[in-house]
C-alpha cells in the first residue's frame, strides 16, 4: 500500500514535470519559428558573408585588384556588383557597376553608403576589404536587407522577465490542473473512507463499495474491520448479558452462605444459654464451612483475574504426566463424594515429563474432571486417556477426558470456557460459573492448548495438548 501512494504520487511528479517540460519546449520552439518568419537576418547574414568572404577570389595585377573567372561568375550568379576603392575613396577597380555610381566617396558617403540603401530600394551594400583596397559589394535583391538595431538593456531585461513570468504561470497552470486532478482523484476515495471511518466510530458496521485502485487493499481492510468490530460489538453484548448473569448467579451464591452465617449467629446469639453444646457445634460448623465457601468463591475469581492478565508467577518442575494424572485419578476415587463413580485411566504412553505448575495443573485438570461427574447422571463413564503424539511438534502429549453423558448443546459449546458462562443444561447450579474458564487459562499458561467437542445426548470430549 505503501508502495503504491509513492509510485502514484511520483509518477504525477514525474507526469508534471514532463508536461511542463513539453509545454516549455513548444513555446520556445513556437518563439524560435516566430523569430525566423519575422526576421531576414538569416539571408543577411548570408549576402554579408558572400560579400566579406569574396577578397578570395579578388588577385593582384600590377598593383590593381582583378576579379577572377570564379568570382565573376559568383557575382552574376548573386546579380551582384563590385567596386574598389583606394585609401581616398576612389574608384580603381570595378565589374558589373550600375552606370550612375559614383566613383568617389567621402567617409561620410561610404557610412552611408553601407548602412542605407543609397543605389536603389532593391540593392544592399556589403563592405569588405582586399589586398589593402576597400570595396563595396551591392546585391540587387529585394528581400535582402539590412536593419540596424539599438539596444536598451532595461528594456532587454523587462521583456526577459516577462517572458520568465509567461513561463512561470503557464508551469503553474499545469501544475495546478494536474495537481487538481490527481488530488481529486486521490481523496475521493479519502472521503469516503473517512466517511467509513465515522460510520465504525457511531457503530454502524457496514460494508463499503471497494473501487479499484491504489486504495482497493484500504477497503478491502476496512470492509474486514467492520464485520470484526461487529462481530466483537455482538459477542459484547452477549459477553455483557452473561456477565449480568454471573454476577446475579454470584451474588445469589454469596446471599446464600451469608444468610446462613447471619441466621445462625443470630440465633447463637438470642439463644446462647440455651443452646446445647452439640447445636453450637452444629450451627459453627454451618458457618465455618459457608465461610470457607465464600472464601474459595473469592479465590476463584482472583485466581481467574490473575490468570487472564497474566498476573500469575507459575513455579515450573520437572513432573512425570502419567504419574502425576494416576495419583490424582486414585485420590478422586478415593474420595467419599465419588467413590461410586466410574472414572477410567489408560496411558498409552509409559512416561511423559513436562516442565509444570503441579498445583495449578491439578486443579485445571480437577476441575474438567468434577464437571464431567457432576453435571451428569450418577451413571456416567469418565475415560482418562494418555498418548504420545509424537515429535512433529513442541504439543507431543495428549490428555484427553472423555464422558459418556447428557453433552453440550451446540449454541452453548462457544462461550464453554468464559468466565461469566454457565451451563443452560447443568443439572446443579452450585458453583461460580469459572471451573472452565479457570482450566483453560491454566492450560494456556503452561503453552498449551485445549479443545472441546460435544454431542448432546451422546458425551463430551476436552482435548488437552501439553
Amino acid at each position: 500500500m505503501k508502495w503504491k501512494l509513492t509510485r502514484r504520487f511520483l509518477g504525477s511528479v514525474v507526469t508534471i514535470v514532463v508536461i511542463v517540460g513539453i509545454v516549455n519546449t513548444i513555446l520556445l520552439l513556437s518563439l524560435l519559428i516566430y523569430r525566423a518568419m519575422h526576421n531576414f537576418e538569416a539571408k543577411e547574414v548570408s549576402a554579408e558573408n558572400f560579400s566579406r568572404t569574396f577578397s578570395q577570389y579578388v588577385e593582384l595585377i600590377d598593383n590593381k585588384p582583378i576579379v577572377n573567372e570564379e568570382g565573376l561568375e559568383k557575382l552574376r550568379n548573386n546579380n551582384a556588383w563590385i567596386q574598389f576603392l583606394n585609401d581616398e575613396g576612389e574608384q580603381v577597380a570595378a565589374f558589373y557597376t550600375p552606370q550612375k555610381l559614383q566613383t568617389v566617396y567621402s567617409p561620410v558617403e561610404i557610412v552611408q553608403m553601407y548602412k542605407y540603401k543609397e543605389i536603389d530600394a532593391e540593392t544592399t551594400v556589403f563592405v569588405g576589404e582586399a589586398h589593402n583596397f576597400s570595396y563595396f559589394v551591392g546585391v540587387k535583391e529585394q528581400k535582402i536587407g539590412r536593419y540596424v538595431i539599438t539596444y536598451d538593456y532595461e528594456k532587454v531585461f523587462k521583456n526577459f522577465n516577462i517572458l520568465l513570468v509567461i513561463f512561470l504561470i503557464v508551469d503553474i497552470i499545469i501544475a495546478l490542473v494536474i495537481g487538481f486532478l490527481f488530488g481529486k482523484k486521490l481523496t475521493s476515495p479519502l472521503n469516503i473512507l473517512i466517511e467509513g471511518i465515522q460510520q465504525l466510530r457511531e457503530r454502524r458496521f457496514k460494508k463499503m463499495s471497494i473501487p479499484k485502485g491504489v486504495y482497493e487493499d484500504v477497503f478491502h481492510n476496512m470492509n474486514e474491520l467492520s464485520v470484526k468490530l461487529d462481530q466483537y460489538e455482538k459477542e459484547r453484548d452477549q459477553l455483557d448479558q452473561m456477565r449480568e448473569e454471573w454476577i446475579s448467579n454470584i451474588s445469589h451464591d454469596m446471599k446464600t452462605p451469608l444468610a446462613s452465617i447471619h441466621g445462625y449467629t443470630e440465633l447463637m446469639k438470642d439463644n446462647a444459654t440455651a443452646l446445647t453444646p452439640q447445636e453450637l457445634y452444629e450451627f459453627t460448623s454451618i458457618i465455618n464451612r459457608q465461610s470457607f465457601y465464600m472464601k474459595d468463591l473469592l479465590d476463584d475469581l482472583n485466581l481467574t483475574m490473575r490468570l487472564r492478565n497474566q498476573r500469575l508467577p507459575l513455579q515450573f518442575e520437572d513432573v512425570d504426566i502419567v504419574g502425576f494424572i494416576r495419583e490424582m485419578t486414585i485420590e478422586l476415587l478415593n474420595d467419599s463424594q465419588f467413590g461410586d463413580q466410574q472414572v477410567e485411566f489408560v496411558a498409552n504412553v509409559d512416561k511423559a515429563t513436562h516442565k509444570v505448575d503441579k498445583k495449578l495443573l491439578k486443579r485445571a485438570i480437577f476441575n474438567l474432571i468434577y464437571n464431567a461427574l457432576v453435571h451428569n447422571e450418577e451413571n456416567v463413564v469418565v475415560k482418562i486417556q494418555i498418548d504420545d503424539i509424537g515429535p512433529q511438534s513442541e504439543l507431543h502429549t495428549q490428555i484427553t477426558i472423555a464422558d459418556n453423558g447428557r453433552g453440550i448443546p451446540s449454541k452453548d459449546l462457544e462461550q464453554v470456557f468464559e468466565r461469566y458462562y454457565r451451563g443452560t443444561n447443568t443439572a446443579s447450579t452450585h458453583g461460580t460459573g469459572l471451573g472452565m474458564a479457570i482450566a483453560r487459562d491454566i492450560i494456556l499458561a503452561h503453552k498449551g492448548k485445549i479443545d472441546l467437542t460435544s454431542i448432546e445426548n451422546k458425551g463430551t470430549t476436552i482435548t488437552i495438548l501439553l
